[in-house]
């Protein structure tokens, strides 16, 4: 996956992944590419009173205060899953290696999973965001609808370092817009100025979200190579380090895992599940991982 996308067309884009992810998905999953959600394409059928196993993001609590007893609704499941891609495309996606940017993992995985829906018959929309929603793709089908997609993420430009990102209102937009019960993924880096964990809670409560999160090796760890200047992605701040430095390596590292342990309990209390994609990981195993976690934790 390490082929840059800034040269290509959609159509051939397409045809790559379509022999080195979508294929390899198939075989790996064995068809059954629905074990990667499992809450799509349902419409409300009735209420019945909660069991202890029920999903409480399906409690009605309006009926539940009339009725002074938790009420859950239930759904008939629809053979059309609409999915939504909401988008980061802020300054740090730009961050990686010259051959895989985090951007370069988005685009590859958005064409995948939008191939391998609309082949299926489902439809796939998308919000592209950078520091506001700018653009809007509505929900539609077919091979057609995929190809505008990719040839509409190639065409955004990089934005200016300036601020720091503010994922809130791409999640509000997201509530808000977003009618019919809906398959979202979330697809950014996740670095973001707080505020957003509310809406995302929201969010998950009116469709199934699912969060992919993009990151690069060298945003957890530094190597040790000696005195360089570091950017801010967001800001283009920029600060002199010594690598060697053993100390700051550490501190470095462990401020690392605090953002990821926050990341983590924000996920976890708003009931989202997290997919991680890797600049330097294949994508195909990470998505097969991602299914056989979901699998697993239904069947309990």
């Amino acid at each position: 996956m390490s082929t840059s996308t800034s040269a290509l067309t959609p159509e051939r884009i397409l045809q790559r992944l379509d022999w080195q992810v979508i294929r390899r998905l198939d075989g790996m999953l064995q068809g059954d590419y629905r074990s990667l959600f499992y809450g799509y394409g349902v419409d409300f059928a009735d209420l019945r009173e909660y069991q202890p196993e029920d999903d409480i993001r399906y409690i009605d609590w309006n009926v539940t205060a009339r009725m002074n007893t938790p009420y859950v609704r239930q759904y008939v499941e629809d053979r059309e899953i609409t999915a939504w891609f909401l988008l980061d495309l802020s300054p740090s996606v730009d961050f990686g290696t010259a051959q895989n940017l985090k951007r370069t993992v988005l685009i590859d995985f958005v064409t995948a999973l939008a191939r391998l829906l609309t082949r299926h018959g489902n439809r796939i929309g998308a919000m592209f965001f950078g520091s506001r929603v700018e653009r809007t793709i509505p929900a539609r089908g077919g091979r057609l609808q995929v190809l505008r997609l990719v040839n509409d993420l190639l065409k955004q430009p990089h934005l200016p370092r300036a601020s720091f990102t503010n994922l809130t209102p791409l999640l509000e937009g997201a509530l808000h817009g977003i009618k019919r019960r809906s398959l979202v993924f979330i697809v950014s880096d996740f670095i973001s100025a707080p505020g957003w964990e509310k809406p995302l809670t929201l969010l998950n409560q009116h469709h199934e979200v699912i969060a992919v999160r993009l990151w690069d090796p060298r945003e957890r760890e530094l190597p040790d190579i000696g005195p360089i200047i570091m950017e801010d992605a967001e800001t283009g701040e920029q600060l002199y380090v010594d690598t060697h430095d053993r100390k700051f390596r550490a501190r470095f590292a462990e401020a690392a895992r605090r953002r990821e342990t926050t990341l983590s309990e924000t996920f976890k209390r708003a009931g989202v599940d997290m997919l991680s994609l890797s600049t330097e990981e294949d994508m195909v195993r990470a998505i097969v991982r991602f299914a056989a976690f979901r699998r697993q934790r239904r069947r309990r």
